[in-house]
This record gives structure tokens, sequence and C-alpha cells, in this order.
């Protein structure tokens, strides 16, 4: 059967309202309605921006202290924004300085083992890191503190890319290092924020091992359903010491957060 234009034109409606996706775009003839052109290159400038746009980890070392658990700043080895961009493999790592600063730390610390290491890092988008870290770990900090797990400080890192906490996590030697990381950003979103777990962090370790939750801001995935999810992966992480492909979310249970 076939749908009428003002059925298929009202429905296009309602698909909007739920999405920021680009569907439904008005021409002018067979181009585009300057306003939906115009619009493209609106989005495409805040996704540049996010791309650009400098990490401050200075601004959120305070409110993620009033917490209640310490920070520490450092830095990957790519030493500025264009060798982040062209040297991947540079944001992995940590760069001297810190690796230094890692193990002083670790060695102050010997004999107060933690559980969990958690990296705040800025990866393509600090835009999405600046909105989303702190009322994140509002929400997270409470239930990793109810199931008894002992933290890292929460370190933040500069022109950092995933595989970075896999190093910081193996200086401490914990169980569980997690990544707060900006994703990728995108025309409808430049800043969504991405969260990648890792059962025994260790240099070297392949994405297939590291779980994934993704599309976390105002308008995707919520701070509450990704702090629900993100704990039950690690305390599934933490039952079959593994990670990854072979961990998979298939709780039936009640939501941590009502």
């Amino acid at each position: 059967m076939k749908t009428s234009q003002p059925q298929v034109l009202q429905d296009l409606a309602k698909l909007k309202h739920i999405t920021e996706a680009r569907i439904g775009l008005k021409r002018a003839g067979s181009s585009l309605a300057s306003k939906e052109v115009l619009t493209f290159d609106l989005d495409h400038a805040r996704a540049r921006d996010a791309v650009h746009l400098p990490f401050q980890p200075e601004a959120l070392a305070e409110p993620i202290e009033a917490l209640g658990v310490s920070t520490l700043t450092i830095q990957s080895a790519a030493a500025d924004g264009m060798t982040y961009l062209q040297r991947p493999d540079l944001g992995r790592k940590l760069g001297v300085e810190s690796r230094t600063l890692l193990q002083e730390q670790t060695s102050a610390q010997e004999g107060t083992e933690a559980d969990v290491c958690i990296v705040i890092g800025d990866g393509l988008s600090s835009k999405a890191i600046q909105q989303n870290a702190v009322p994140f770990l509002s929400v997270l900090l409470p239930l990793c503190r109810a199931k008894g797990w002992r933290l890292t400080p929460v370190h933040l890192a500069t022109q950092a890319r995933v595989a970075l906490a896999d190093e910081v996590g193996e200086q401490y030697g914990v169980k569980l290092a997690v990544i707060l990381i900006g994703e990728r950003p995108g025309l409808s979103a430049a800043n969504s924020m991405g969260i990648y777990m890792t059962y025994e962090p260790r240099v070297g370790r392949s994405d297939a091992e590291r779980n994934c939750i993704s599309n976390i801001r105002p308008g995707g995935q919520s701070y509450e359903q990704a702090a629900d999810l993100l704990v039950r992966l690690m305390d599934g992480a933490l039952q079959k010491r593994l990670s990854g492909v072979g961990l998979k979310d298939d709780s039936e249970e009640t939501p941590l957060i009502e």
C-alpha cells in the first residue's frame, strides 16, 4: 500500500522529534534548503572546535576532589595537539615525566593496594570530558564505595587515547582500569563521552579485551544508566576474571539506581 505524502511528512516529524540524526532535510529544488546547509556548517564547526579545544585538567580537579577522591595530572607521550592527531601511538603511552611521577606515586603508596584505577582523558573531544566527567563521577563513586572497591587517585590525562589507562593501571597493579574519554565528534553530537573498562590492565592489551559504553551525554545515555551498566560490567569482570568480548551484561537484575 502506497503511503501518502502528508503521512510521510507526519511520520518524519515524529522521528525528528526523537532523534538528533540528520533525517527529513528540507530541499529547495534539487538542492538542500539554505537553512539545512547553514545548520550543517554550524555542526561541522562545533565538531572541529571539540577536537581542537584545549583540555583543562585544572578546571576538573577541584570539583572531582570535592567528591572525596584525590587527583593526579598526567600527560601522554604526545607533546601537543598536532602530534596527538598525527601519532596515535604516542597518545597510548605515558610521557617520561608522567611515568616517573606515577612510579614515585605507587612507591609512596606501597602496601595500600587499590582495586580500581580511573583515568579521565581528553581523547578527541575535551568538550565532552569537561561537560560530562564530573556529573558522571558523582553517580559512579558512591556505587564503587558501596561495593568496597579501593580507588587510586583519579588521573587527568592530556593528549590521551584509550590504551593509556592500561599503562597507568599496570603501574598500580589494579584489577580494573576505567577510562572516561571524549569520543570522536559527530555532526549531531560533539560532546559525547565514552568509557572503556579493562580487567588486569597492562601494556599490550588489545581492544578486544575491553568493554565500551558509549554516547554518554545529555540527550544520549544518561549518567545513571551508564554508571549502572559500568558497575555491572566491573562486577562481572572481577567474577569471571576477564573483560572484552567474553564479558557481556546479561543481567536482568533490578537496576542499582532506581
